[in-house]
């Protein structure tokens, strides 16, 4: 009988909501807080939950209530599931219990990331979502053990482009839970803010970002940091100045002028410091050109600008958290379209470093523009060079959406690379640079090169790199195939539907190892 009441209890305390006077007024729910707190698997077949420090010291609290209703409303939590308490807190209305697995589960050799911060994002993503849901605008976050995962899911989780909607879906800011680790805190709230601002990028209209737009937005966005920032929005002019034929044999099809963004972040203490040289793709709409795509899908090529917009985001993350660091960001900004004055297929054009590309598929538009803006990057005499690219439907088919491709000249930058994946759990896959994909490419009837591998689909993410590493002379260049993980339908949990932002949390990663060690 006993067991009975204290079932009903919890059902009751679990699914209303005005069990308690403090939340039944309106003005107390419009002003309602919420909180999440984490609890693991339970060990062994007769073990129980176990809940986080956190968990445990509010619990206390409430004399062991909450892992009374915890053992009687229902099964153990899964991993990445959450379940809502009502009235258990006068402060708190709306209580989200969500878990995190394994306790102590770390690095996972098989799966290339930490799998505690993993469980961690995914969880905190999925108690935040299930607040915002009941419209509570403010959170209190348990750090389950990391508190920068713990910022990285709350804030990647909320996060949704409603911009051009009428209806909107509550704002919910989130703040630590006690005086825990608040630098962890703050570090993977500004982490998580530059992957949105990539994400805000890709997912807005290639109406609303042209690459005007575009250059205008990372130009406020680094306003704050003005006195280690300079920025510059190279013309059309100053693009054929440089001669880069390659880059203006894309945008010439589009009314919209290109933009050839650059980026200086000094860090550093060291002036004399070699710089961090990153390049991204800056295709604000992508056609396919004279080689026009199917218009099934279309619509997600406003996103082909993936490769600037991470760049760009990392380099304001950068800015944000006072690396000290070197970095130089170059984005050609333009679109590809179809014109009279559109590059035709078999066109032959003259890069920045002299040598001419046969372009037999204009929908192979991104290595062009990437070819001349890696020549320019080499003046910089860079220690690094990473560009990305959301380059070839061929790296989709390939991996997926579980990794960004890397090919790499370096195996010092692929582990360093890799490094910062695995604590980001924003994932890299190295791939080959064979010089069998090379000879492919520089089989060209008319030209030096051609834009597209002579055995056409076969290796195609291979033969695009092959083509780009004909444009650099450096020891230490990575090319980053970001078209598989360019969107998110439900693989990732933290992040909802749409543009991804990836791989940006794992660029500013690697960046700040370089500057932590040298």
């Amino acid at each position: 009988m006993t067991m009975l009441l204290l079932r009903r209890a919890a059902l009751t305390a679990a699914q209303t909501n005005s069990c308690r006077t403090f939340s039944a007024s309106q003005s107390h729910r419009k002003d309602r807080k919420g909180l999440v707190l984490g609890v693991f698997e339970k060990e062994g077949e007769e073990g129980s939950p176990h809940l986080t420090e956190t968990a445990a010291g509010f619990d206390q609290t409430l004399s062991g209530k909450l892992s009374e209703l915890l053992k009687i409303s229902g099964p153990t939590l899964k991993k990445g599931k959450s379940r809502i308490f009502y009235g258990l807190h006068e402060d708190f209305p709306c209580v989200a219990v969500v878990g995190l697995g394994k306790n102590n589960a770390g690095v996972c050799g098989a799966e290339n990331w930490d799998t505690s911060r993993e469980n961690v994002r995914h969880a905190v993503s999925a108690g935040c979502r299930s607040l915002q849901d009941l419209e509570v605008k403010h959170v209190e976050v348990d750090d389950c053990g990391d508190a920068q995962s713990a910022a990285e899911g709350a804030v990647l989780g909320l996060f949704n482009y409603d911009q051009l909607k009428a209806k909107k879906k509550t704002k919910v800011t989130t703040q630590l839970r006690g005086s825990g680790d608040l630098v962890g805190w703050e570090k993977g709230v500004v982490y998580a803010e530059g992957q949105n601002l990539a994400r805000l990028l890709m997912e807005a209209p290639a109406n609303h970002i042209t690459p005007t737009a575009f250059a205008n937005t990372i130009e406020e966005k680094l306003a704050p940091h003005a006195e280690r920032v300079t920025v510059q929005k190279r013309s059309q002019a100053w693009i054929k100045e440089q001669q880069m034929g390659a880059f203006l044999s894309v945008s010439k099809g589009s009314e919209e002028p290109p933009v050839f963004l650059e980026l200086h972040y000094n860090g550093s203490p060291d002036s004399t410091q070699a710089p961090l040289l990153l390049v991204g793709k800056g295709i604000t709409f992508d056609s396919g050109g004279i080689s026009l795509k199917p218009s099934s899908s279309m619509d997600a090529m406003r996103a082909d600008m993936g490769g600037a917009a991470t760049v760009c985001a990392s380099i304001v993350t950068a800015a944000s958290l006072k690396l000290p660091v070197n970095i130089i960001g170059l984005a050609p900004l333009c679109e590809n379209m179809p014109s009279g004055k559109a590059t035709k297929p078999g066109d032959v054009v003259t890069a920045k470093n002299g040598k001419t590309i046969q372009v037999d598929n204009t929908d192979a538009e991104g290595r062009l523009v990437l070819a001349d803006a890696l020549c320019y990057g080499h003046t910089f005499n860079p220690r690094a060079i990473i560009n990305v690219a959301t380059l070839t439907g061929a790296m989709d088919v390939a991996l997926g959406s579980a990794a960004t491709g890397v090919f790499t000249n370096s195996d010092w930058l692929w582990e360093q690379l890799h490094k910062a994946s695995v604590v980001t759990g924003d994932r890299v896959w190295r791939m080959p640079l064979f010089h069998h994909y090379t000879r492919q490419v520089t089989d060209s009837q008319l030209a030096d090169l051609n834009n597209i591998g002579k055995y056409s689909r076969s290796g195609g993410a291979c033969t695009a790199a092959a083509f780009l590493k004909e444009f650099v002379t450096s020891p230490h260049w990575a090319h980053l195939d970001i078209a598989g993980v360019m969107s998110n339908k439900d693989e990732i949990p933290y992040l909802r539907k749409g543009m991804s932002g990836r791989p940006t949390r794992t660029l500013v990663e690697f960046a700040a190892g370089l500057s932590h060690h040298g």
